[in-house]
């Protein structure tokens, strides 16, 4: 049946364990809503937002439909109107179902709703926005893909331009900024190096091509895994794993990019060639060892310099927000562009400095390919598990960014469709050779932000201004240093690191050892072994932990009031009294399922044993066996097969022990289940009472009778 939003009325039930009383409100109906609010929130809100408990189509639709005061000429206060005006009911229906279907592909595709309502008056503030990031991910773009991934520079530029533009059609967040980042290029990167590097004796014929192989297969799985989990929707992944998981992989990352950039930075890249350090602490110890006596001099003083002046301009961008000029100061590009002047006007190349040199904008032998080529393929296995955990991590990143700008900028995101919009754009991205998989950016996306983005067409700009720029702007870095990009990705690193002390000392001043555990065992093993050893082992153990606290069952003792027919928790009311000896009174207080209700039998005897309070098993017991127990299941919306299985079994071992069972507050929807399953028919009705107070009431006549 088909209700106004606002009609809704909400039923409180009584329960033994809190009697409040709400008074019955009124509803409401707006009979004139404000055109002004309606066509915002459809300007604003795409269609399937949720906005106040209905999707702001919906609600147009509903509100629009109240008749108003007074509708008739001469009729004050008559609802009646002429059959025409309405229409027959037959076209009523057809229009309603194209309505429907049309909010459905809005929801499905939500540029078809901000495209035909977009306001020009927007476009000032989009178009600054798109060329300003744009200013920013161009250099960052080359060095992620030169230095983090080993692949061509064109590579993270086609990677920063084509996802981002299918994201813009299919996203939800308006803000997010879509293009490769730090953490996931290095870890395209180490899979090439393992692939390359494997065998010891053999040598590949085309590295390149190999990499770009790799890279591509890569970016098509992390499409389709994003994807299909957008699909069946999963987008509560983002609950499910510790936050300290995630902070202990950035640091990780964030110290692994560091030494990796250390060493073009010392111009040590020939010599770790010959060498090839493998894991971060060995390239840490191959620094240590050559940096005195075989760093190249001139590449040190202009990667130590670039960095320098990266730092400053940063700092006096923080200093001076209130001017703007100064505030979207592109300070990675004008440090791009005067490194790139001073090495073609000195012929730093001349002294051995390695500069970007020829960058031929093709990444194969066609613009773009079908990604699932032989060629491809046989990268598909060993690539898989990169693959997962770039998605997961990417999707983290990306969804804490999304929720970010809509809280900011007052509007919702779903979870499911960012990732059918990320996969997708990974997807597309993977026909173009090489490309590097692109999720979203926290510091990116508050830029956008921050400069003017108000719609997804900041994202279509800035995505067209880097394809533009690979075509036209990239035969000009030609003397560009390789180690001033190197500089540029070591910027990014303080990004990273700026949370970490917070956190540490959040989890420090709450005691979580836990988290702090979880986070320093990411940490230690993505810097001993690789970053996809410390994040899928953390990411074990965090899963683990989810697991284990969702199969105990949360559930208390009642305990009577004193002078009053009511029961509270005695854990969380002192004044609550378990005054009839032998009798346990159990509320639980969640849904039952197959994970939670494994351990029900166990953790009941512990409550009949020991109670409430923590206690060890090697303990004494602290009570005596209940010889009446009472469920309190007014918290149990839902019970499965599973749980209910295990229930019966359970109350079948408590009545061999000759415990009486009664159960109260029991939903109409678990009632049923217990009948399906036969509980009703072990138990009888008379075990069944509406409250705590009438199955008292029994348990006082067995206990006169006995």
């Amino acid at each position: 049946m088909d209700t106004h939003p606002q009609d809704v009325i909400i039923h409180h039930e009584n329960t033994d364990s809190d009697h409040t009383h709400t008074p019955h409100r009124t509803p409401y109906i707006s009979r004139t809503p404000s055109r002004m609010s309606m066509s915002a929130m459809d300007g604003y809100a795409s269609g399937g937002e949720s906005v106040g408990g209905g999707t702001v189509t919906e609600r147009s639709k509903l509100l629009g439909a109240v008749p108003e005061v007074g509708g008739g000429e001469g009729n004050i206060g008559s609802t009646s109107r002429p059959a025409s005006a309405y229409g027959s009911v037959a076209e009523s229906g057809k229009s309603g179902k194209k309505k429907s279907q049309w909010t459905k592909v809005k929801y499905y595709v939500p540029s078809t709703s901000w495209i035909p309502d977009y306001s020009f008056s927007l476009l000032g503030g989009d178009v600054l926005a798109g060329v300003t990031v744009a200013s920013m991910l161009i250099p960052q773009c080359v060095s992620y893909a030169s230095s983090l991934a080993k692949l061509s520079p064109v590579v993270g530029l086609y990677s920063a331009s084509i996802p981002g533009l299918f994201y813009a059609l299919l996203g939800t967040s308006r803000q997010l900024n879509v293009a490769p980042e730090a953490a996931l290029s290095l870890l395209v990167g180490q899979a090439v190096s393992e692939i390359l590097h494997g065998d010891p004796h053999s040598i590949p014929d085309n590295p390149e091509a190999i990499g770009l192989a790799i890279s591509t297969i890569i970016t098509f799985q992390v499409g389709l895994i994003s994807f299909l989990l957008g699909l069946l929707r999963l987008g509560f992944i983002d609950v499910v794993l510790s936050r300290a998981l995630l902070r202990g992989f950035i640091t990780a990352v964030a110290v692994v990019i560091m030494i990796e950039q250390l060493i073009p930075m010392f111009g040590l890249s020939a010599l770790s060639r010959q060498l090839n350090p493998q894991t971060s602490w060995a390239k840490l110890t191959f620094i240590v060892e050559n940096v005195f006596t075989h760093s190249h001099h001139l590449t040190t003083v202009i990667s130590f310099s670039a960095l320098g002046i990266l730092f400053v301009l940063r700092t006096a961008k923080a200093a001076f927000k209130k001017y703007w000029w100064i505030y979207r100061l592109p300070e990675v590009l004008v440090v791009v562009v005067v490194s790139t002047i001073l090495s073609d006007e000195f012929g730093w190349d001349e002294d051995g400095v390695a500069i970007l040199g020829t960058v031929n904008v093709g990444t194969g032998k066609h613009f773009f390919a079908f990604p699932l080529q032989a060629v491809n393929l046989k990268f598909l296995r060993v690539t898989t598990s990169t693959a997962v955990l770039i998605s997961i991590v990417g999707f983290l990143d990306s969804i804490v960014a999304a929720k970010q700008n809509a809280a900011r900028f007052g509007y919702s995101i779903s979870p499911n469709r960012e990732l059918v919009a990320l996969g997708a754009g990974n997807l597309m991205g993977s026909f173009v050779p090489g490309t590097l998989p692109a999720f979203g950016s926290i510091t990116r996306s508050r830029i956008n932000g921050d400069v003017g983005g108000r719609t997804q067409m900041a994202s279509i700009v800035c995505s067209s201004v880097v394809l533009l720029a690979t075509f036209f702007l990239l035969p000009m870095l030609y003397y560009l240093p390789t180690c001033v990009l190197a500089a540029i990705i070591s910027m990014v690193v303080f990004s990273l690191l700026s949370e970490t002390p917070h956190d540490v000392m959040f989890y420090w001043r709450m005691r979580s050892w836990i988290d702090l555990g979880l986070m320093s065992l990411t940490f230690i093993l993505t810097i001993i072994w690789n970053v996809e050893i410390g994040v899928v082992v953390s990411l074990i153990i965090s899963l683990l932990l989810v697991v284990y606290r969702s199969s105990k069952t949360r559930m208390t003792i009642l305990g009577r009031i004193p002078g009053t027919d009511r029961w509270k928790p005695i854990n969380e009311n002192p004044e609550a009294q378990e005054d009839v000896p032998g009798v346990l009174i159990v509320r639980i207080r969640e849904n039952l399922d197959f994970a939670n209700t494994a351990q029900l039998k166990e953790r009941l005897r512990r409550l009949e044993l020991y109670g409430v309070e923590a206690s060890h098993p090697s303990e004494e017991p602290r009570r005596q066996p209940a010889s009446f127990l009472v469920f309190h299941m007014a918290d149990v919306d839902t019970i499965d097969a599973s749980a209910c299985q295990i229930f019966y079994e359970l109350l079948e071992t408590y009545q061999g022990q000759h415990v009486g069972l009664f159960i109260t507050h029991l939903r109409s929807g678990p009632k049923r289940m217990f009948e399906t399953a036969g509980i009703v028919k072990l138990l009888g009705e008379h075990a069944f009472f509406e409250n705590v107070a009438s199955a008292m009431a029994q348990v006082g006549r067995r206990h006169y009778v006995a």
